[in-house]
């Protein structure tokens, strides 16, 4: 005889522990089913778990800044104690370099005076005292390694920063996952490990449960896709597939890890910095290091992977964004040997993640979030589970979307921006910003 839950959440990444939770705490018998180990094994363990709000549209800001109010009060949040210890939010502020390609702020500084999100205007000579390892010449557009003008400046200096104090990252993604569950499972939320799910069983028309690997069949009215990069995978299985206007799929990623240069201490000056003139963001990491991730420039090729196939050593991609480093922070040492994290992304078509209900009734979606919606679980948790609550009452989202009141800084957010069929976002950023 098959188990019955309520809901059945596929993922137990950081996003699937939050929908876990929020449901768990609605009264909702739920379980979340993982193919790795333990919760937040997979790409959210590679996150670099940056939390910021600057964002290339309105709404996504909006959600950005209320999931920083969650990670500011994550204790509070949570409500429970994690015998592991509660994941950090090192705040530590962003600084945004002012480029051509970003319109030197203007826009995006328009979305945080709007919401009224604090942000300093910072030229060239704070930037240099807050940084002072940095070159401040401009070397854009980003260029492979190989290019004739790789590493030559092209304009005489950068035009200063803007710099959001409300700003950091979270020590330690895993962990922040970890407490997620525990909340979870205090809540009355259930977590199962080292499953595979091969099938979405329907009736009626409607999704009714899921079939693992190993033959068992588990049952619920509801069946929550959050699988990560394996997400269009499981949209297949559900058949919805090819039904959406907005696709997702897994790009692989290279993260460099390099060591702060010489009588700096980036750990404890260091802010978490974008730079579209190089194509590169950046964060503290542990041990005095700095985390470099890519900002996807267009002379850069793009790996969709198979999320079951993938390379996971370190490529030539790894060396590019050390050297693209390096043009910003001439004193850096790049070693030898390569550090850092090979993981996957789930993205969709104009990077913005889908938050949606499905053209299966009961299957229920949040996906293409991967690269920068970890800052956003918390909230996501809860927006999916009043989503989930009033279809599953009959409410019809494509018809009438459903808004979401957010806890923390009192707006209304319209879930109905985060549909499959919505048309692609020309004010996306079209890239991990989001």
């Amino acid at each position: 005889m098959a188990e019955n839950f309520d809901a059945i959440i596929i993922g137990a990444g950081v996003i699937g522990a939050s929908v876990g939770l929020e449901l768990a705490r609605q009264g909702w018998r739920t379980l979340n089913v993982d193919r790795l180990p333990a919760a937040g094994y997979g790409s959210t363990s590679a996150s670099c778990a940056i939390i910021r709000s600057h964002y290339s549209t309105l709404d996504g800001t909006a959600l950005a800044f209320e999931g920083y109010q969650y990670w500011r009060q994550w204790a509070d949040h949570l409500g429970v104690d994690d015998e592991r210890g509660l994941a950090r939010f090192e705040e530590v502020g962003c600084a945004i370099m002012k480029t051509p390609l970003n319109g030197h702020m203007a826009s995006i500084c328009a979305n945080l005076d709007a919401l009224g999100i604090a942000w300093e205007d910072w030229d060239n000579e704070t930037l240099s005292k807050r940084l002072p390892i940095y070159d401040l010449h401009s070397y854009a557009p980003a260029k492979l390694p190989d290019d004739p003008g790789f590493g030559e400046a092209t304009g005489p200096s950068m035009h200063g920063a803007i710099f959001t104090p409300q700003a950091g990252y979270i020590s330690d993604p895993q962990l922040a996952t970890h407490n997620v569950q525990v909340a979870a499972e205090a809540a009355g939320g259930k977590f199962r490990f080292n499953c595979d799910v091969i099938a979405i069983r329907q009736m009626n028309g409607r999704a009714c449960g899921i079939t693992l690997a190993n033959g068992d069949e588990i049952d619920a009215a509801v069946v929550v896709n959050v699988a990560g990069p394996h997400s269009s995978k499981v949209n297949e299985l559900a058949g919805v597939a090819e039904s959406m206007t907005i696709k997702t799929r897994a790009l692989r990623q290279e993260v460099v890890h390099l060591p702060s240069p010489d009588g700096f201490d980036y750990m404890t000056h260091g802010p978490v910095t974008s730079d579209s003139d190089i194509s590169c963001y950046s964060r503290p990491e542990v041990g005095n290091h700095i985390l470099f991730g890519s900002e996807d420039p267009e002379c850069d090729e793009r790996e969709w992977v198979d999320p079951d196939n993938y390379n996971t050593e370190f490529t030539a991609q790894w060396q590019t964004q050390a050297l693209r480093a390096g043009q910003r922070i001439p004193s850096l040492k790049i070693p030898n040997q390569a550090t850092g994290v090979v993981s996957l992304y789930d993205v969709t078509d104009d990077w913005i993640p889908i938050y949606d209900v499905s053209d299966l009734p009961g299957f229920y979606m949040a996906v293409g979030t991967s690269g920068n919606q970890f800052k956003n679980a918390p909230v996501a948790g809860a927006m999916m589970a009043e989503l989930i609550v009033k279809c599953q009452a009959g409410h019809d989202h494509d018809a009438d979307p459903v808004c979401f009141d957010y806890h923390y800084t009192k707006r209304q957010a319209n879930i109905g921006f985060f549909s499959r069929n919505r048309q692609i976002n020309p004010n996306s950023s079209f890239s991990v910003l989001g």
